[in-house]
């Protein structure tokens, strides 16, 4: 693995599982000193312990971003061991409600409220907090994870796709707004991807995982690792002209 992040200083939030645990994971391969914020602060001690074997740089510390002070107290704590911020990945989702996301007749207003504030305002928490510290740091970039959701248009799922849709929004306003003071922000859309997760507990079906592969014009289904490499990218000095943009990693899913 290259070493094009050495001693670069990053926070990755919603990073105990999936693909914030594998871009933990790629950004201290290429030496990159990580911050791995989950709500789940045990699976965000895993991670790191994890970087840690295998000669990585990498902590952890609990967030819900759900709540304002806990953000604030997480960056607080992540610049303060970091000694500076150079970037922030922020990935977290609330996936326990998604499967009660039904159409715009029939959603209960609680999934969609708690959708808004996981995927929205919480990511709108975290951009508050990481921007005064990257701007502080001389620039840097601020990803978002977003999804094929907001731009493909589907039968159910209302709240979630709105959710990516101003998601996308948020970040093009960053985009504008601080791209001249040299803050990039982007978002990463992945297609379906099977996380180690799914595949250990058996939660997709198999007709389901063969639906989405024949939508795809790729010879497989999406890995986490295909979204870390993304991401690693766009928090590298290699991706420093890229802003503004929602990048799908989706094996083609959608074209344009």
């Amino acid at each position: 693995m290259s070493e094009r992040l050495e001693g670069k200083c990053f926070i990755v939030v919603g990073a105990g599982t999936g693909i914030g645990a594998a871009t933990v994971k790629r950004l201290a391969s290429e030496g990159a000193k990580v911050c791995v914020a989950d709500i789940n602060g045990d699976a965000a001690r895993g991670v790191a312990e994890q970087v840690l074997s295998h000669g990585g740089s990498a902590f952890a510390v609990t967030v819900d971003i759900t709540d304002a002070d806990s953000v604030k107290a997480a960056f607080d704590e992540a610049v303060a061991r970091l000694g500076r911020l150079d970037g922030a990945h922020i990935n977290a989702a609330d996936l326990r409600v998604i499967f009660e996301d039904s159409n715009a007749i029939d959603i209960d207003m609680a999934v969609f409220d708690r959708t808004i504030d996981v995927n929205l305002r919480g990511h709108l928490r975290c951009a508050k907090e990481a921007l005064p510290h990257l701007l502080a740091n001389g620039g840097g970039a601020l990803i978002f994870t977003t999804s094929d959701a907001g731009d493909a248009g589907e039968p159910v799922r209302p709240s979630y796709a709105t959710s990516k849709s101003g998601l996308n929004a948020l970040m093009r306003h960053i985009a504008s707004r601080w791209g001249r003071e040299s803050i990039t922000s982007n978002c990463v859309a992945p297609g379906f991807v099977m996380t180690p997760e799914m595949i250990a507990g058996g939660q997709v079906p198999k007709e389901v995982l063969e639906e989405f592969s024949r939508a795809t014009p790729a010879p497989r289904v999406g890995k986490v690792e295909d979204i870390a490499a993304m991401v690693a990218l766009l928090l590298s000095e290699d991706g420093r002209w890229v802003n503004g943009q929602v990048i799908h990693v989706d094996g083609g899913a959608i074209m344009k």
